[in-house]
């Protein structure tokens, strides 16, 4: 991420919050937090029998939820101001729910660490609100690299540290050609023909996925 500026949309690993320390150094970079895992949190609670404060935190999120899906296909435009409409006012009443239950909870009972959780990333939670390309969450990134997820241990045979870094990027390759309704062997195939007659190293961003069709 060195030199880059803006939002990053991120999950609840825990290493993103690096990229973001005071002693970082580089150009001004937030953090989208993923709405999904503070759902999450709550969700695991009310699995273990009643927890009304829980089913609330639950019911609330849920209704960021049902605007986004009306939202969803709409230009980024169309989706902040749909947003700062309808979602904002949840949203800053949750902030109000949330401070009061957590003075009321025992902070390490399940549902304090849970309401701890939301709270800690509660800044980042509420970027999707200023920017209409942010999403909710960060579901469609990991339903994208669930399959190499799942391959992992088939990675464990690479052989050595440059076979699991040429899988890494061949796996990335095939990802951002689905994600870009392109047919990864055709792609690839096209691409190391390329390379095999001497395209220009300097030029490698005219290879990349999203520019494969402009060649075709």
């Amino acid at each position: 991420m060195q030199g880059f500026s803006g939002i990053l949309q991120v999950d609840g690993y825990a290493g993103y919050n690096r990229l973001i320390a005071p002693e970082r150094v580089g150009p001004d970079l937030r953090l989208a937090y993923c709405w999904a895992y503070a759902r999450r949190k709550l969700v695991e609670i009310t699995r273990n029998g009643a927890a009304p404060i829980a089913e609330e935190g639950v019911k609330r999120i849920g209704e960021l939820y049902r605007i986004e899906a009306e939202l969803r296909g709409f230009d980024p435009e169309t989706r902040l101001a749909g947003r700062q409409e309808r979602s904002a006012p949840i949203v800053t009443d949750m902030e109000t729910w949330l401070a009061h239950h957590r003075a009321r909870v025992a902070a390490k009972s399940p549902l304090g660490e849970a309401l701890k959780y939301i709270a800690k990333y509660w800044e980042g939670l509420q970027l999707f609100l200023t920017d209409g390309r942010i999403e909710i969450d960060n579901n469609s990134v990991e339903r994208t690299i669930r399959p190499i997820a799942l391959n992992r241990k088939n990675a464990l045979f690479a052989g050595h540290d440059a076979g699991a870094e040429n899988w890494a990027t061949i796996a990335s390759l095939v990802e951002a050609c689905k994600l870009n309704a392109i047919d990864p062997q055709a792609y690839l195939a096209s691409t190391l023909t390329a390379i095999v007659n001497g395209h220009k190293q300097g030029r490698i961003n005219e290879l990349l996925p999203w520019n494969y069709p402009a060649k075709v």
